[in-house]
Parts: structure tokens; C-alpha cells; sequence
């Protein structure tokens, strides 16, 4: 079957070059990360666009990966969330179009996140005050994906769309993704869009291929499609949306335990099961499905003193099933109510921004072998509010966000009832012209997660672990502080912070014993710290040639410990070619450092040097119709890499591997 695809494959590309020879091509501008041009006033924002998202993002973690401060802590081949300046997890909060995603992301790492980068519009990472528009605790920053599900536009000339199609050897990985808005009428407007993607097991380095090629497990497969209906009129738009995601994919190294905790949570005892087969990954998998239904509408210049409105709804309806084989094992269901309404005010003496409330519900039941916890409903009631106002040369932000959560149990454990209170300020001030220094501060505190309260002490196979959680847990403080230098010359650009986050009752998985492979884990509360500095500099040396330099490095502390899973220190170079006639290329270096500041029951991780090389050129087949043709190099030097930063630390990462590929958009 893989041959077919590399040969539909192979046809596009050789169509597309024939027309290509025979079309004037269009010169395609260096993609890069810009400034989020809305609301968002922070310098250290940024977004990735839809063009750089189609030429190898699979998972939300991966499409932010390499940039400044920015890891992903890979799972498998369909799993990777973002790790933030030492933050992961509940601290780095995803939305989509600014709602709750209402998955089981947050629950455990082998859980995915149901929101596709190569659906998006745009990945945006939002830093500084603009954080609390959606969510608190978020310290390392937050990721907004944009799909644009719902049209708030009539398409160009009645309809609109792309068409992609890619394929990386590292995993037989063929990605076929299209959408397409239609104008009915003059005021309706439709968009259908899909994608499917089949990715085998990928293939190691080298010199890791003594036992087995691939590693076991990392497959990945998905089917997702979604259609939306708008009403577009003078003042706004109107609009529904429904999308429907089925992924499979494995779970490496999933292991049944010879152990199960005492009385004191210590690996001593032997498990009933002692004798049973120990199955060494290969044959657990995830099986997920979600429904998800969206309703948006906007009005522009709703009443006096007020500029635009919009109200947005989502319902979702989630099923995922850790399969044993072809049985399912443990089965996790969940539903989920997210509603936002948020008013955009007119400048009220010169400030303005935004204002709204947010509720959100959602009821998660886990059943089976390793039901971590009983049945919770949470529910989340919210408010919010940012204002911003330039002062001559200062441009300066504050917004504060209250959230009163209140968490059921289906068990004997205590119910939670609490309130979060959450400020946030910046200001940048442009010294001189095109340079600015940016002073970001907050106090943020964070409600703990059913998880984190209620996990009763049962198996975790994907992650080796058994979870207590503490129904004794208090909302989680932070007090953070980052100072930041930026230029933006037609030649120079410049991106340079450094930060503090101090925690008060940081909550986080404490691991008290360990056997093997196996963990068992607590969650406490404890002071926290962490600080480090993240850099991106680049410098236009010619029309053609851009070459920069970045790096990042964090410390993280648990009263006088060492953070688990901090990412090491990394230091790269890129360099971007813009040639004539569509051409362009770029070539990224890096090398990260070993980790070696490790907190108890972990060990060591090597550093890495990664090279990776791309090569891309754009052309019109006519006036409506241009493509975009493109190869990568990934891994070039076939580094056998070790995450620090994900739970699978000593699982190795994808060997050298090529991505070619073709997207059309008309």
C-alpha cells in the first residue's frame, strides 16, 4: 500500500514540476515567525503559519519544536505536547480558537491532543498578560491554535482551498490533507476539509538497529474531517462547525508490573499477577475518537462604547481506548461544555482591550484495568479582562482573570471547591527607534486537576507509574518575572529574555520509590522555582542570505531539589536563502547539552548535535491556482537522540529520515 502512496507521490510532484518549467514562478518571502498582529501588543509573542505547519508538523508539540524555549516532550508518533521554559503539562494551557480543546491531554502524556497543526491556520504562542484572556497558570506561555473551521469571510471569487499531500521516510509517515470554502450565495458561506494519515513504526539510528530497526509501537494513524456553515453580513457573522477525529496509535514499551505499592505507597509487594506474561510493548495502542461541535458569532460596533462582540460554544463528546491486543483494556469517556462571550471595548481615555466571562464542563469516567480515578465533574466559571494604552514611546498591558472551580467526586474522596485570583502587567518600551525592552510581571494562581486530586493509586502502564492523588491539595501560586530586549530593524532582529517563576504549593507528581522501570509517585505540594534565559537573533546579510543564531536554557527546583524532566540547554545556528524564481532553502544547527542536573529516581540524558536541511520551490500553475513544492533533510547526521523532557526518556528518537512534498492552493 506505502508503494502506491510514494507513487501518487512521485506523480504530483513531476505534474507539478512540468507545469512549473513551463509557468513564470512567484518569489516566496522566507517564512518566520512574526508578532501576533491583533490584540496581542507582547513582543515575545509569536505564530507559526499554516505553510510552515504543512511541511512536517504532526503533533502540537513538534510544530513548536526548535523554537526559542520551546521542546516537545515526544510520546510516540501521534503524541507530543510542548514543553515551555521548563513547563508542561496543566502549565501549558492549548486552546482552540480560544476554547477549551476538553480532552484528556492533560491527564497523562500518552493521551493526545484533538487539535491537528495541519488543520491550523496559525499556532500561536502567546506570553505576558494576554494569557489570562484564557486561562490561568500558564506561566511558561500558551498555545492558541486558529483553524478557521468557521468562515468569517466570503471566499475570493466564490471559493477557495488548498489540496497537500506529503511523505517522510522515517516512519512511511503519507499525510493527505485539502479544504475548500465555496460561497452559496452572496452571504453564506461553506468549508469542508480533511485529512488522513498513516505513519509504521519508525526507524532508528544506525546505531541502534542491532536488535530491531524500528522501535516498537510508534505507529500512528488518523481520520479527521470537519464541515462549517456561515451567515456573513455587514456588522459579523454567524456560524456552526462539526468535526470528527479517529486516531490509533501505540504506546512503546507499555509492560504489565511484577509490583504494586504497600501501605506506604513503596514498591514492595508482589502483584497478584506476578507470574502473568509480561508483554513487551508492541501490541498496547490507543484508539480515540472525539465529536466535536462548534457555534461562533461576532458583531461588530454591537452598542455605544463597545467595538465588536463575540460569542463562541463548544460541546465535545471524547472516547479513547487503551487496547491490550484487540481488546480494550481501560476506556476513558468524556464530555465537555466550553462557552466563552467577550466584549472588545472602544479606547475608554486611551485604554482598551477586551472583557468577558467563560464556562466550562466537562465529566470524565475512566473504566477498566488501570482506572486511575472514580467519575468527576468539574466545573469552571470565569471572568477576565485586559487593557492596554501607549504612553509616547511605552506601550503597556494589565489584565486580571478569576476562576472559581468546583470538582465532584463519585467516590469517598472530598469534593473541591476553589477560587483563583490572577493579575498579569507588561510594558515595552522603545528606547530608541525599532529597539525596545520589555518588563513582563504576574501573580497566577492555578486550580489543581481532578487528576491530581483523585488518582487512586492504580497502574499507569504507558507511563510505568502508580499515581496517588491528594484531595488535601490548595490552589497552586506563582509570582513570575521576565525582562526582554527586542530589536526589529529591516537587518537586525533580535529576541532576547530572561525569566524567574517562583511557586508557592507547586503541585507536581513527587516519585517516592522506584523499581526498574516502574514508579510510584505522589502528588504534593512544595516551593518552587524556576528561571532561565531564552535567545533568537538573526541578521539579513544579503537579499538573499539570513543567518541567526538561538539558544535556551532552564533551571527548575523543587525546594532544594532538582524539577524532574527539565530540558537541557541548547545552542544552534540557521541560516535562510531566498533565491530568485521561487527558490528558497535553509539549514539549522544545533547541538543540545547532556542533563545532568536530575532530580531523584532519574538518570542521566546525553546531548545531541542535530542538523537538518530544506530545500522549497513556489510557482503558479495560473492567475487563481500556485504551488508550493518541498523537500527536508531531518536528522541528517543520524544522532541518536534521548528527550530529558519526555516520560519516555530512554526510548530513542526518529534516525535520519526525508520529507518531499506538494501543496496547491487555489
Amino acid at each position: 500500500m506505502y508503494l502506491h502512496h510514494k507513487a501518487f507521490v512521485l506523480s504530483l510532484l513531476a505534474f507539478s514540476v512540468q507545469h512549473a518549467m513551463a509557468d513564470q514562478p512567484t518569489e516566496l518571502a522566507t517564512i518566520q515567525l512574526h508578532a501576533q498582529p491583533k490584540t496581542l501588543l507582547n513582543v515575545n509573542d509569536k505564530a507559526i503559519e499554516h505553510e510552515q505547519l504543512m511541511e512536517g508538523a504532526t503533533t502540537i508539540g513538534n510544530a513548536l519544536n526548535g523554537q526559542a524555549g520551546v521542546y516537545a516532550a515526544q510520546y510516540t508518533g501521534g503524541v507530543s505536547r510542548p514543553v515551555i521554559r521548563g513547563q508542561d503539562g496543566a502549565r501549558i494551557k492549548i486552546t482552540e480558537n480560544g476554547g477549551d480543546v476538553l480532552d484528556v491531554s492533560s491527564v497523562s502524556p500518552d493521551h493526545a491532543v484533538t487539535v491537528d497543526p495541519n488543520s491550523a491556520q496559525e499556532i500561536q504562542l502567546i506570553q505576558g498578560a494576554d494569557t489570562l484572556l484564557y486561562g490561568a497558570g500558564s506561566v511558561g506561555g500558551l498555545v492558541n491554535v486558529v483553524d478557521n473551521k468557521i468562515p468569517n469571510q466570503m471566499p475570493k471569487d466564490g471559493f477557495e482551498g488548498h489540496i497537500g499531500t506529503r511523505y517522510n521516510t522515517g516512519s512511511d509517515d503519507m499525510l493527505y490533507s485539502a479544504d475548500t470554502t465555496i460561497g452559496l450565495g452572496s452571504q453564506v458561506a461553506l468549508k469542508v476539509g480533511g485529512l488522513t494519515r498513516r505513519a509504521n513504526d519508525y526507524i532508528l539510528p544506525n546505531d541502534l538497529q542491532q536488535q530491531t530497526r524500528r522501535e516498537d509501537s510508534t505507529f500512528a494513524k488518523s481520520d479527521n474531517y470537519n464541515a462549517g456553515l456561515s451567515w456573513i453580513y455587514d456588522r459579523g457573522f454567524t456560524g456552526i462547525s462539526f468535526s470528527n477525529r479517529h486516531d490509533r496509535y501505540g504506546i512503546p514499551g507499555d509492560v504489565e508490573s511484577e509490583w504494586e505499592p504497600d501501605a506506604n505507597m513503596m514498591l514492595t509487594v508482589p502483584a497478584e499477577h506476578e507470574d502473568d506474561e509480561d508483554e513487551a510493548g508492541g501490541s498496547s495502542w490507543i484508539n480515540l475518537k472525539q465529536k466535536r461541535y462548534d457555534f461562533k458569532t461576532q458583531l461588530n460596533d454591537p452598542f455605544a462604547g463597545f467595538n465588536k462582540l463575540t460569542v463562541q460554544a463548544t460541546h465535545t463528546t471524547y472516547e479513547h481506548e487503551e487496547m491490550d491486543g484487540d481488546t480494550p483494556a481501560t476506556i476513558f469517556n468524556s464530555t465537555g461544555t466550553d462557552g466563552r462571550i467577550v466584549l472588545e471595548n472602544n479606547p475608554w481615555a486611551g485604554w482598551s482591550g477586551q472583557i468577558g466571562t467563560q464556562f466550562t464542563r466537562q465529566k470524565l469516567t475512566i473504566d477498566g484495568e488501570e482506572a486511575l480515578m472514580a467519575p468527576t465533574d468539574t466545573k469552571r466559571y470565569s471572568i477576565f479582562a485586559l487593557q492596554g494604552k501607549q504612553f509616547g514611546t511605552v506601550n503597556t498591558k494589565f489584565s486580571t482573570r478569576i476562576d472559581h472551580q468546583d470538582s465532584h467526586v463519585n467516590s469517598d474522596q472530598k469534593d473541591f471547591k476553589g477560587t483563583a485570583y490572577s493579575v498579569a502587567g507588561e510594558t515595552a518600551w522603545e528606547f530608541v527607534p525599532d529597539h525596545k525592552l520589555s518588563l513582563n510581571a504576574s501573580h497566577q494562581e492555578r486550580l489543581p486537576m481532578a487528576q491530581e486530586l483523585y488518582s487512586n493509586g492504580g497502574l499507569h502502564g504507558p507511563t510505568k507509574s502508580f499515581e496517588f492523588g491528594n484531595d488535601e491539595l490548595t490552589k497552586e501560586k506563582s509570582n513570575n518575572v521576565s525582562l526582554g530586549f527586542h530589536g526589529a530593524q529591516d537587518a537586525l532582529k533580535y529576541n532576547v529574555s530572561v525569566y524567574h517563576n517562583w511557586f508557592d504549593n507547586f503541585i507536581y507528581a513527587n516519585t517516592i520509590d522506584r523499581v526498574g522501570e516502574f514508579r510510584s509517585v505522589h502528588y504534593e505540594q512544595a516551593k518552587a522555582r524556576f528561571y532561565g534565559v531564552d535567545s533568537d537573533i538573526s541578521y539579513q546579510l544579503s537579499s538573499i542570505y539570513n543567518v541567526g543564531l538561538f539558544g535556551d536554557y532552564v533551571r527548575g527546583k523543587i525546594e532544594s531539589e532538582n524539577a524532574p524532566r527539565v530540558p537541557a540547554g541548547r545552542l544552534g545556528t540557521r541560516i535562510n536563502a531566498n533565491f530568485a524564481d521561487g527558490y528558497t532553502a535553509n539549514a539549522e544547527y544545533y547541538h543540545v547539552f547532556k542533563q545532568d542536573k536530575i532530580a531523584s529516581y532519574e538518570t542521566n540524558t546525553s546531548g545531541y548535535n542535530m542538523l537538518n536541511l530544506g530545500l522549497a520551490y513556489s510557482g503558479k500553475l495560473n492567475d487563481k491556482t500556485g504551488y508550493r513544492l518541498y523537500t527536508k533533510a531531518n536528522n541528517v547526521l543520524d544522532s541518536k537522540v534521548y528527550q530529558h523532557e519526555s516520560f519516555l526518556a530512554d526510548v530513542p528518537q526518529v534516525g535520519r529520515n526525508f520529507t518531499v512534498g506538494v501543496d496547491f492552493n487555489f
